[in-house]
C-alpha cells in the first residue's frame, strides 16, 4: 500500500490567472516578482540574504518549468535544467475566490460553487447589527477598527487603546473574513477563542469563511507582536474532500499547521500546530516517519503569507522560499518506494503588489518520490486534479470533480 505527503506553500503562487483582472490583480506574479526583485538587488537584506533567488532543489523538481509555463516569462536569475527530476505542472483555480479555504478546498477535492459573503466598505466595514450583536453576545464594552487592515499595522495602531479599553479590534480584507486581535494576558487567549466562536455563528448568514483569532502580546512602550496562537474558525467544505474519504476508509491521517481550522477539524485526523515553518516541516517529518501504509500527511505553511506575503516583504518572502529549498533534500530522503509527495500553493500573495492582500494566480504543482517518472503535467484546469490524483495513488478512487495525471 503506498502513503502521500501533500504540502501546501501558503501563498506561493506562479502568476498566469487569465480571470486575475477581475479581482484587480492582472499581472501579480508572487514567484515571478520575487525572482525578479532579487535578480535586480531587491531582494538583499543584511544579514538575511543576498542576490538572486536560489532555489536549486525546487526547480530540480520543475519548478522554474512550472512558473515559465504558467506566466510565458522566465524565472529572472534562475537556470533551469533541461529534464526536471520531478513531475511538473501548474493549476487553474475553478473557485470564486483568493482565499485560504476556497483554495485549500479545491486542492482537497471541494472547489467552492458559491460566492462568499464580504465586507465591501472599507470603512465601517462591519454592518451595525453585527457590530451591536458582537457587543452584546460577547459582553464587550465595544470594538475597535471596523475596518479593512494589515493585521501587523492594525495593532501597532490600536493596542494601546485595546488594552486601557478592552475592546478587541475587529477588521477585514478583501477576503472573506473577520478577523479578531486581543492581547493574550490583558484580554486572554480563552476569552478571545470564545468571543470568536460567537462571533463565528453570528456571520454563518453572512456566509463568511473565517472567523480568525489573532492574539498578540506585548506593551505600547516596547511594541507588539502576534504569537503563534492563531486560530481559525471556519464553515465546513460543503462536499466530500479526500480528508472525508479516508477518514471513512479508516486511514490514517496527520494534518499539520493550520489544516484543522481551515476544515473546521472535520477529518482531520491527528492534528500538530507548531509555530513557523521550520517547526512544522519538523513536525511533518517526524509524524511521516510513524505513518503507516496507506496514510496521508497533509501540511499548511503559512509563513509565506502571514509574515511575508501580506507585510509586503520581499528578503523575507525569498529568505523563507529558500530555507523551504534547503529543507526539501530531508523530505525526499524520507520517502520509501510507494510513496508519493506533492507540493503546491493555495493562492497568491504578491509582495510587490499594491496593498497587504492576496493576489489571484495560478499555483506550481511538484509531486516526486521514489520510482516517479518525471514528466510534465502541464496546465490542470482544477486544484482539484491534485485530490484526484492522491485518491487514485492511494487506493481510494478519485475523490471530486477533477483529472488525475
Amino acid at each position: 500500500m503506498t502513503r502521500a505527503i501533500l504540502i501546501v506553500l501558503d501563498s506561493v503562487g506562479c502568476g498566469g490567472a487569465a480571470d486575475a483582472a477581475a479581482y484587480g490583480d492582472a499581472g501579480s506574479d508572487t514567484l515571478g516578482h520575487i525572482a525578479e526583485a532579487c535578480a535586480a538587488g531587491r531582494g538583499d537584506r543584511e544579514g538575511l540574504r543576498s542576490g538572486p533567488l536560489q532555489l536549486p532543489n525546487l526547480v530540480r523538481l520543475g519548478l522554474a518549468h512550472a512558473c515559465e509555463a504558467s506566466t510565458g516569462r522566465p524565472l529572472a536569475g534562475v537556470a533551469k535544467p533541461a529534464q526536471p527530476q520531478g513531475r511538473w505542472g501548474y493549476g487553474v483555480e475553478l473557485s470564486q475566490g483568493k482565499d485560504t479555504p476556497s483554495g485549500h478546498w479545491e486542492i482537497a477535492g471541494c472547489p467552492v460553487n458559491f460566492r462568499w459573503g464580504y465586507f465591501t466598505a472599507l470603512e465601517s466595514s462591519f454592518p451595525p447589527e453585527l457590530v451591536a450583536g458582537i457587543v452584546k453576545e460577547g459582553a464587550l464594552p465595544g470594538i475597535l477598527g471596523n475596518r479593512h487592515a494589515s493585521g501587523v499595522a492594525i495593532i501597532e495602531e490600536l493596542g494601546a487603546e485595546h488594552i486601557r479599553s478592552g475592546k478587541p479590534i475587529c477588521y477585514t480584507s478583501v477576503d472573506s473574513v473577520l478577523q479578531i486581535a486581543a492581547h493574550e494576558e490583558h484580554f486572554g487567549l480563552d476569552r478571545l477563542y470564545a468571543l470568536c466562536r460567537t462571533v463565528r455563528a453570528l456571520v454563518d448568514p453572512l456566509r463568511i469563511g473565517r472567523v480568525i483569532a489573532r492574539p498578540f502580546t506585548g506593551s505600547p512602550e516596547q511594541g507588539f507582536t502576534r504569537t503563534g496562537n492563531r486560530k481559525d474558525f471556519a464553515i465546513p467544505p460543503p462536499e466530500e474532500t479526500i480528508l472525508d474519504r479516508l477518514a471513512a476508509q479508516g486511514r490514517a491521517v496527520v494534518t499539520v499547521g493550520k489544516i484543522g481550522d481551515i476544515f473546521a477539524h472535520r477529518a482531520t485526523g491527528t492534528e500538530v500546530k507548531p509555530f513557523g515553518n521550520h517547526a512544522m516541516v519538523e513536525a511533518a517529518l517526524e509524524a511521516w516517519d510513524g505513518l503507516p501504509d496507506g496514510g496521508f500527511c497533509f501540511v499548511n505553511l503559512v509563513d509565506f503569507d502571514t509574515e511575508y506575503g501580506h507585510r509586503r516583504d520581499i528578503p523575507g518572502y525569498a529568505a523563507a522560499l529558500e530555507a523551504f529549498d534547503r529543507l526539501l533534500p530531508r523530505i525526499e530522503a524520507a520517502l520509501k518506494p510507494g510513496d508519493l509527495a506533492v507540493i503546491t500553493a493555495d493562492h497568491g500573495n504578491d509582495p510587490s503588489w499594491r496593498g497587504s492582500d492576496h493576489t489571484r494566480e495560478h499555483v506550481p504543482i511538484l509531486a516526486f518520490g521514489p520510482g516517479i517518472v518525471p514528466e510534465p503535467l502541464g496546465r490542470r484546469e482544477s486544484f482539484a486534479d491534485i485530490a484526484a490524483s492522491l485518491g487514485i495513488w492511494l487506493g481510494i478512487g478519485p475523490v471530486g470533480p477533477g483529472r488525475h495525471w
